[in-house]
């Protein structure tokens, strides 16, 4: 775990950095803006502070979930998807702002993750200085380490800042990735299924393999 951030030497920071872009850093709205900008790194870069591991740790509430006819085991066979979890990100090129909707799908192995106990992964891992390949697969490796699958995939749309802003100003591109493992990697029906159950109107593509 990292320590957490010093408020003190971030407004500190973010005074400097007031004062040489604007000629007059100390006009009424700007006076507060030190600290306000400080507590928002604090708050939007959280993640920075914990490892994959810690994060697992944080949010590794599950529930037993074993069909009680032996003869019709879930294993390997039910798939969950959840779609459209909505995250903020700053790419570490730039640290230019990224929204992304993020999915993710699994195939339980004898017990299942709280739904929200998702989305609280994604947002922790997006709090971080990132880039959306890494993310997907941050993601991917807490669901596995804390289900006890291989069975993981993540999808995310995501629009970036540092391209639709600035340079290209590309201002309706779109960055698909799919982070797959195990059978969502193996095996094309399941593969297809899962994409099917996701938003098509928001993830309308189907990569053979993991990003």
């Amino acid at each position: 775990m990292q320590k957490d951030f010093n408020l003190t030497e971030l407004e500190a920071v973010m005074r400097r950095f007031i004062e040489i872009v604007d000629k007059n850093p100390n006009r009424t709205g700007l006076v507060e803006t030190p600290k306000r900008a400080a507590k928002y790194w604090i708050e939007l870069l959280e993640g920075q502070k914990y490892t994959n591991k810690e994060i697992a740790v944080m949010f590794d509430k599950c529930f037993d979930f074993e069909d009680e006819d032996p003869t019709n085991s879930i294993n390997n066979k039910d798939l969950i998807v959840e779609d459209e979890i909505i995250c903020y990100s700053h790419c570490e090129h730039h640290l230019a702002l990224m929204r992304l909707n993020i999915a993710i799908a699994y195939i339980p192995k004898n017990k299942v993750i709280g739904l929200s106990k998702m989305a609280r992964i994604a947002d922790m891992v997006c709090k971080r200085l990132q880039i959306q390949e890494r993310i997907g697969m941050d993601i991917s490796e807490i669901m596995k380490t804390i289900l006890g699958t291989d069975d993981v995939a993540v999808i995310i749309r995501g629009t970036h800042a540092c391209m639709s802003a600035r340079g290209i100003k590309a201002r309706e591109s779109i960055t698909k990735t799919a982070s797959l493992s195990g059978n969502f990697m193996s095996n094309p029906a399941l593969r297809q299924e899962m994409y099917s159950l996701i938003n098509n109107n928001m993830y309308n593509f189907s990569p053979s393999g993991a990003n």
